[in-house]
């Protein structure tokens, strides 16, 4: 990033270039444009403290050049907490991010699918989903979106939300600026409302991971953050009913669960782990009469975010057949 320069004229050294994050974050919140459902961004305090930690540090070393060792570590310091913070994918300490659904949904939880879709295993989520009446969320990679069209029109057309999870679905994906960060976003923004005739409303980061200049993207592009309450580790864990137990623990309305379409763990006879967890998990919620809805229909009842303030509706896309411009309700 480059540095801050030398305030008031004086012709003092630049200080480190760590204490440019400042005016990188306040760089990307414009240059790149708003989209159709833009919010504007606002700083959650923790961005708004590092921002002015940066300003006095860069005073600091203005002032008295020999300061620039503390300015530097303070720095440094605040650099850490919002790496941290990124690493937390349920953190709000960067911006709005739901990890459960909004009280208006009452006794209603939500199911959310990610990295997909897949020939193989998707069809089959979508048959299990079918049978229990039940609706989901699917966070849907641009790429393969693109390999497997019929997947993502399926289930559009089976009542289910698709909502973006980034085009390439990289794992450096946290480490990029605002400019690559937008590309990656907008790019499976273009590509999922081209497929499905829907405007994803919801994001969620590769593994969960970001960093402080996400959220005023999100925002550009008119998009809400979304993690989970919990999640059942299915892309690693080839255990069945461990991966019951982590999603069914404590299981209570409002929460939004995660599970794999996409990159799904295999058990020992080469089954996909999601299609034996699923029905467990649907009957768990049948049992204790909690009904699935979909992200964007709990978002319908919500008040708006206190991160973001909207400044334009999303209009329907132009040319899609009414049937694909109606938004699904995602409730039983």
């Amino acid at each position: 990033m480059p540095p801050l320069g030398r305030p008031g004229g004086r012709h003092h050294e630049a200080p480190p270039r760590s204490l440019s994050f400042a005016g990188g974050i306040m760089n990307s919140i414009s240059p790149i444009g708003t989209a159709i459902g833009a919010r504007r961004w606002k700083p959650t305090p923790v961005i708004s403290g590092t921002i002015a930690l940066h300003a006095g540090a860069a005073a600091a070393v203005a002032a008295q050049h020999a300061w620039w060792p503390w300015a530097a570590g303070s720095v440094v310091a605040s650099h850490l907490a919002l790496t941290a913070a990124g690493l937390w994918p349920r953190s709000t300490l960067l911006g709005p991010n739901w990890t459960a659904l909004p009280a208006s949904a009452g006794n209603r939880i939500a199911l959310t699918i990610d990295d997909g879709p897949d020939p193989d295993v998707t069809p089959r989520v979508l048959d299990l989903l079918d049978r229990y009446d039940a609706r989901a969320t699917f966070f849907c990679i641009g790429d393969a979106a693109r390999r497997y069209p019929h997947c993502v029109e399926a289930i559009a057309a089976r009542g289910h939300a698709v909502e973006n999870h980034s085009q390439r679905h990289r794992h450096h994906f946290s480490l990029q600026g605002p400019r690559a960060l937008r590309r990656e976003i907008e790019a499976a923004q273009n590509t999922l409302t081209e497929i499905s005739g829907v405007r994803p409303l919801f994001f969620r980061a590769p593994a969960g991971l970001r960093n402080p200049f996400l959220e005023p993207v999100l925002c550009a592009l008119g998009l809400q953050l979304a993690s989970w309450t919990r999640r059942g580790f299915d892309t690693r864990n080839r255990d069945a009913e461990a991966v019951s137990r982590r999603l069914l623990a404590g299981l209570a309305a409002r929460d939004i669960l995660l599970l794999h379409d996409g990159h799904a763990a295999r058990d020992a006879q080469g089954k996909p782990i999601v299609l034996e967890v699923l029905p467990t998990v649907l009957k768990a919620a049948h049992d204790a009469q909690l009904r699935w809805t979909t992200l964007r229909a709990a978002l319908d009842s919500r008040p708006p975010s206190p991160g973001c303030t909207t400044l334009t509706q999303a209009p329907k896309l132009a040319g899609a057949p009414a049937e694909a411009n109606r938004q699904p309700d995602g409730t039983q």
